[in-house]
């Protein structure tokens, strides 16, 4: 009997494998390919996660979605080279991702946004399709968004801010990917600025399904040792079996963790 997988490959990240002719850089896109949808998840910063795309020899020329986790310059950037490479028609989004992304510094505030805008989309022909929750890629996939709050204890840092008025940015435009893995599901999560503890739980109960992996950018640099324990305790107690970090997971929650993915890996689920 065949059993069809679902293939990640990670395009870019901020790490790569020692002597690799890879372009890693700080950002996070992945190639998804289930058995009945090829698509990208989330273009890096510069679209040289498409170079690398070239080096492994992956084909893009038949990609026509591309999903966009948030509009932070390292997950969105790259999006105007993917269209050098793919011929992409529909691009899909959370709510609000048009809303103009800052970081508050010491000297004021610094753009942290795609660097284009919805005019960018229409030029091109390019549908825009908006996940508010639930929004399904095909048998296998769906996009996520809208999570509730609650783990009070996952923050987001002041720093980030949105909009004109620089209100506190409460990321209402983060979406997250979610996979068919066996009888339950995967998830796979760019940034996780909305907290992966409330991102899991949530999931699970809203699909009744066991939550079985966590991979991707889960927002825990800089955590102290007490929050990545206690994250580490809620994620086992949620149920989930394994845990594959990357890009803003910090150095100290991956070691916890005790393995990551890196620019080139590629995962079965």
């Amino acid at each position: 009997m065949v059993i069809d997988l679902t293939t990640l490959t990670v395009l870019i990240e901020n790490t790569k494998p020692e002597g690799s002719p890879l372009i890693a850089e700080h950002g996070l896109s992945f190639l998804v390919e289930t058995a009945q949808t090829k698509f990208i998840f989330d273009c890096g910063h510069t679209g040289a996660a498409f170079d690398n795309a070239k080096i492994l020899g992956v084909d893009l020329s038949d990609i026509k979605i591309a999903a966009l986790s948030h509009s932070h310059y390292d997950h969105a950037g790259g999006f105007p080279k993917l269209l050098d490479f793919a011929p992409i028609e529909t691009v899909y989004t959370g709510k609000h991702f048009w809303s103009k992304k800052f970081s508050r510094t010491e000297d004021g505030f610094k753009y942290r946004g795609c660097g284009f805008d919805e005019n960018f989309l229409s030029a091109r022909g390019i549908e825009q399709k908006i996940c508010h929750d639930i929004l399904k890629v095909d048998e296998d996939a769906c996009l996520v968004g809208n999570f509730k709050r609650r783990y009070n204890f996952e923050t987001i840092p002041k720093k980030f801010v949105r909009g004109d008025k620089k209100i506190p940015d409460d990321f209402s435009d983060e979406i997250i990917l979610v996979l068919r893995e066996g009888d339950g599901l995967a998830l796979v999560t760019a940034c996780a600025h909305s907290g992966i503890l409330n991102i899991v739980a949530d999931v699970r109960e809203r699909f009744s399904l066991p939550i079985y992996s966590v991979i991707g950018g889960l927002h825990l640099t800089g955590a102290n040792q007490e929050r990545i324990s206690r994250t580490l305790n809620e994620l086992k107690n949620l149920g989930v079996k394994k845990i594959l970090p990357c890009h803003c997971s910090g150095e100290d929650f991956i070691k916890s963790c005790g393995g990551k993915i890196s620019t080139g890996s590629v995962i079965k689920i």
